[in-house]
């Protein structure tokens, strides 16, 4: 009984000390999980969180989106699973800004009209624009059309007004050539039509798409500022306004490709 019992205290006293051993080193283990996670203090900083502290030689480190770092020496600590793709080393470029270079001969022909503006097409600038910008613009499907809305334009008799859409159009010409709430006299395709024009004196209203508004739009912003400087009511030095007309030429632009803004109530 007595020898029993010895040889179960010994092997309980063992199976303790086992115990205790395994408790150190997940003590040790956790202590130096914490100290190289957790702990980062100006006496005594964490290099692995502060990769800028390290020499420059071995930083290793890349720039990573909403500002987290990921070092690189890091990367192959954790081998990919099967099957999956190994992550990708390449850095994400940081969002660049917009920059600008003015272009000498455009910034010539712009000060030759500006010594005598008008918004006739004699002017070498004038011209340019209308064959760069203002015609392919207002280039549609409906080419008849498409060229009253140009001439109405420059003679700055169209009107755009807004339509409710249980509104029945007053209109003399055939219903095909002025469209209707979805279908745009000018591309001659099936949208819906919250817009409508006039041009001048005719009775007529031709139903726009918003893509026909937005690009119609571009064109009246240019000419109205082209007028404002012709009246002298732009107080801006020469090259504050020559980029305003090339911030209006791109806008007409982006509006023949097809983007525009809605809104959103």
């Amino acid at each position: 009984m007595v020898y029993e019992a010895n040889v179960k205290q010994a092997a309980a006293e063992k199976q303790l000390k086992e115990a205790q051993g395994k408790i150190d080193v997940l003590q040790a283990e956790v202590t130096a999980l914490k100290t190289l996670v957790l702990t980062s203090t100006p006496s005594s900083p964490n290099r692995q969180l502060h990769p800028q502290l390290q020499p420059s030689g071995s930083r290793g480190a890349c720039k990573h989106v909403g500002g987290h770092v990921r070092n690189k020496s890091a990367s192959g600590a954790f081998p990919a699973l099967p099957g999956q793709p190994e992550p990708s080393s390449a850095c994400i470029p940081l969002a660049a800004k917009e920059d600008r270079e003015m272009d000498s001969v455009l910034y010539e022909e712009f000060l030759l009209w500006k010594e005598n503006p008008g918004v006739e097409r004699s002017s070498t600038f004038l011209s340019r624009i209308h064959t760069e910008d203002i015609g392919p613009c207002l280039s549609f499907t409906k080419s008849e059309l498409s060229q009253l809305v140009q001439s109405a334009v420059e003679n700055n008799s169209l009107t755009i007004e807004p339509v409710a859409m249980s509104a029945v159009p007053m209109v003399k010409a055939s219903a095909v050539e002025c469209g209707g709430p979805k279908k745009c006299a000018l591309s001659g395709m099936s949208r819906l039509c919250r817009h409508r024009i006039k041009l001048g004196d005719n009775g007529s209203y031709y139903y726009i798409s918003p893509s026909s508004r937005a690009r119609i739009t571009a064109v009246c912003n240019f000419f109205t500022y082209i007028r404002y400087i012709q009246q002298g009511l732009v107080r801006h030095d020469a090259e504050q306004m020559f980029w305003e007309v090339m911030r209006l030429r791109r806008e007409m632009t982006v509006a023949k490709l097809g983007f525009y803004l809605t809104d959103l109530g």
